[in-house]
């Protein structure tokens, strides 16, 4: 069973009651994460075997003796039933013992679709016919699916006769409506809406023609259509009194301003007309070919492609054997050769099968969800060809924006081609990038420039559902200075390498697994599947919503608070008017330190809300108690948590909550929390869509780095080591990011005062976080030297005078 969620409590009904929901007794958290993989698409023999046996099963449970599904529901213990009626054969039925039955169980747990070989075995260990094990794990599917059925459609009642209520009550509504002038009834449905927005469109986009004609003409700028003024212009100065979080200094009530660009909740993307011809589809699908063969080279090579760098043991690209190899269409122009050339290698396996990997590859709603903390956007521009048969060798042209969760490392941009082909003999799927601007003139560069050479990944299929996957990143990037903060992680190529992505993919596909678990033992407080499933998704988007605010995604830009070239603190305002975050103007912030210590470290202090509550300026002094407890990966850190605020103070009809979610892989950390009330959370739970759910994160972001030597050719390129905490003077990045409402009125100003203290807060924070674990670490050696001072006593009290041990 799926022991991933630990409550404080358990319920006798399906009402959550607030007091069952946010009891304070003390949580067991189970460290186990046992899941099986996500099968979305089942074998056609499983279909098959499913399918033909059914119609049988009846008859051959007979005479095979097997256990009837009627029967197990009475009781555990095997029986005989030589009732018979009259003019019918006498029946056996037969029962399987409770060693029996618990043993099937536990490999039903396992395997639900156990094969011959399987099936084979655990007959000869439980003394049973083949067949009848063959049944019983038939009638085991059976009874889940009637399970299931059932749950499904006590919900799908509910929310019928919810979503009837609704509309009688609207309907009543509607007919009570009058008019405001005259007080008559109103008509409805008369007024021409979407005509006058139809016209509305027609005459914005004339507009803009003739901007842009007058314009090019004039050779000033004109802008197209200007706002509508309010009624009132209100002028107000943003007091961080307002904020959700308490800070420590007064308030000045200094009028300066801050001279800041206030951006849009969203950007569009860029639109520049690029959709390829038939001769350039025809030259795209020869290319894409030649694309594939270097991909699958460069992955499967070795030496001279690849050499090991003896310094550090990391994988380099010998990039003249590149070149020698995988030389460029003489047709295609190339790029400046001032271009820094970035090349990793990897491979993990993952629990995903091949199937479900391709299909998140090609579509760009998915992969953005896939990869939430590396691509910050994505679009299929357009579909050059499809797949014959399924995916394999579909072709599309696609854009993304990729991100470093930090302000001060510059997003890249760039569309390029993406294709598909599957290896049916050896049983392979490889997904390949290469570029467009090589034979396509319309693409506008982006800053910097970013080209993405043929890159990708092979997907080997492995059994119960898991996948090889050997990445490779290979990139040509313009050479420009990076904060030398992250001069490191980015020239080292560990911010846009292969080893960050598959360290976040394997850890995705675990939470996708946990996501799309049936098999949980207990829910607790969650009232069904349904609603554990909802509290995932709104953490995933909390995760999501997180990592765009605090990078340079979408065009936004951030103000540097000083000149100083150390500096990293980072502000910026959003005016955010549309659904799934607080409606108002968001003032942000975020600063990156170097912290001497492992970033397994940093993230078990963050994630712990036992030790978090100590840092007084994190948590203002208030205690923080789990109540609600998901694992989503196989670290134990890889978790959801519904956290409650200062439980000695509040009630139950004022209760402060807090959702966060963390999670680690060999790549980075990333610590995410937001505060939340129970409507919300009971919204969510009640099988409802949270992506109506407000949520303003925060968060830290730690990554791993080393000193890493260049070698000749002034590369670092090489897959990170998966133990940073064995490597000397290693350390890591500590990025913190912060976001408050600041007013609920879009035209407010930011005063200097404000982005005073939420500086203040930034450092005071990293000071606690470094405080805590300078603590933590001469703890620790205090400990083990006085572990060492006691084994050397021991050692010597066992010595004899003679200087002979003791036997």
């Amino acid at each position: 069973m799926f022991g991933d969620c630990q409550v404080i409590s358990t319920m006798g009904g399906s009402i959550v009651s607030t007091e069952n929901l946010f009891s304070s007794q003390p949580v067991v958290q189970n460290q186990n994460f046992n899941f099986m993989p996500f099968h979305p698409f089942s074998p056609v023999a499983s279909q098959k075997e499913e399918n033909g046996l059914l119609m049988r099963s009846a008859k051959e449970e007979m005479e095979s003796g097997s256990g009837s599904e009627q029967a197990e529901d009475k009781t555990g213990n095997e029986l005989e039933s030589n009732e018979q009626q009259p003019g019918q054969k006498k029946k056996r039925y037969h029962r399987h013992t409770a060693r029996q039955i618990e043993e099937m169980e536990a490999l039903f747990k396992e395997c639900p679709h156990p094969d011959d070989k399987q099936r084979m075995k655990l007959s000869q260990e439980l003394c049973l016919k083949p067949r009848q094990v063959k049944f019983w794990f038939q009638n085991r599917r059976t009874q889940m699916k009637a399970q299931q059925d059932r749950t499904d459609n006590v919900i799908l009642r509910a929310e019928n006769e919810t979503l009837k209520s609704e509309n009688y009550r609207l309907q009543t509504e509607l007919r009570n409506v009058i008019c405001p002038n005259c007080g008559g009834p109103a008509m409805l449905g008369g007024f021409p809406f979407e005509d006058i927005h139809l016209e509305n469109a027609r005459l914005r986009e004339e507009l803009d023609r003739v901007c842009c004609l007058v314009s090019r003409y004039s050779g000033r700028p004109m802008q197209t259509m200007a706002s509508a003024p309010s009624l009132i212009t209100p002028s107000l100065d943003l007091d961080m009194n307002i904020y959700t979080s308490h800070f420590p200094e007064p308030m000045s009530t200094c009028t300066d301003m801050m001279p800041m660009q206030m951006l849009p909740e969203t950007s569009n993307f860029p639109e520049v007309g690029l959709l390829l011809m038939e001769e350039e589809k025809s030259l795209a699908m020869e290319l894409c070919i030649s694309s594939m063969d270097e991909l699958v080279k460069m992955c499967r090579l070795n030496d001279p492609l690849w050499f090991r760098n003896n310094e550090n043991g990391k994988e380099i690209l010998n990039v003249e054997e590149h070149g020698r190899m995988f030389p460029w269409p003489l047709n295609l122009k190339q790029h400046s050769t001032e271009l820094r050339t970035e090349a990793t290698r990897d491979n993990a396996v993952v629990i995903m099968n091949s199937i479900t990997l391709v299909d998140a590859f090609l579509d760009a709603n998915k992969w953005m969800e896939l990869f939430p903390s590396i691509v910050a956007r994505a679009k299929t521009v357009q579909i050059i060809a499809s797949g014959v048969s399924g995916a394999s060798g579909s072709l599309q042209l696609m854009y993304a924006e990729l991100q470093v969760l930090s302000p001060l490392v510059p997003t890249r941009e760039a569309y390029f081609l993406r294709y598909c082909q599957q290896n049916v003999e050896e049983g392979t799927w490889v997904i390949v990038d290469f570029p467009i601007d090589g034979f396509h003139d319309n693409v506008q560069p982006s800053f910097p420039l970013y080209r993405r050479r043929p890159s990708g990944c092979v997907i080997q299929d492995m059994p119960n559902g898991y996948s090889k996957v050997t990445w490779v990143e290979h990139a040509q990037i313009e050479e420009k200075p990076v904060h030398q903060i992250f001069s490191h992680f980015v020239y080292s190529g560990m911010a846009f390498g292969a080893h960050r992505w598959l360290g976040v993919l394997q850890r995705q596909c675990e939470r996708v697994a946990s996501l799309m678990a049936r098999n949980i033992a207990d829910l607790g407080v969650i009232p069904s599947p349904e609603a554990r499933k909802n509290l995932m998704r709104l953490s995933q988007r909390m995760i999501r919503t997180f990592c765009v605010n605090i990078s340079t995604s979408s065009g936004q830009s951030w103000t540097a608070l000083s000149d100083s070239s150390v500096d990293t603190v980072r502000i910026t305002t959003r005016n955010i008017t549309e659904p799934g975050q607080p409606n108002g103007v968001i003032l942000g912030a975020v600063s990156t330190t170097w912290l001497p210590y492992s970033h397994f470290q940093v993230f078990d202090l963050l994630r712990d809300e036992r030790r978090r509550s100590q840092l007084d300026v994190l948590s203002n002094g208030n205690a923080l108690h789990e109540v609600a407890h998901i694992a989503n990966g196989s670290h134990p850190g890889n978790c959801i948590s519904l956290l409650r605020i200062n439980v000695a103070s509040n009630s139950c009809q004022h209760v402060e909550l807090m959702l966060q979610e963390s999670c680690t892989d060999q790549s980075g950390s990333l610590v995410v929390y937001t505060t939340i009330d129970v409507d919300s959370i009971q919204l969510a739970m009640s099988a409802a869509d949270p992506s109506c759910i407000p949520v303003l994160p925060l968060g830290f972001v730690i990554v791993p780095v080393e000193q890493i030597k260049e070698t000749a050719s002034g590369q670092g390129n090489s897959i990170s080591s998966h133990e940073d905490a064995n490597i000397p003077n290693s350390g890591c990045l500590l990025t913190v990011g912060l976001q408050v409402l600041a007013s609920t009125i879009s035209s407010a100003k930011l005063s200097l005062s404000s982005v005073t203290s939420i500086n203040n807060h930034l450092c005071n924070t990293v000071n606690q976080i470094s405080a805590a674990l300078s603590n933590a670490t001469n703890t620790a050696m205090a400990t083990n030297a006085s572990f060492t001072e006691s084994n050397a006593s021991l050692v010597g009290s066992c010595v004899e005078p003679n200087g002979a041990p003791k036997q």
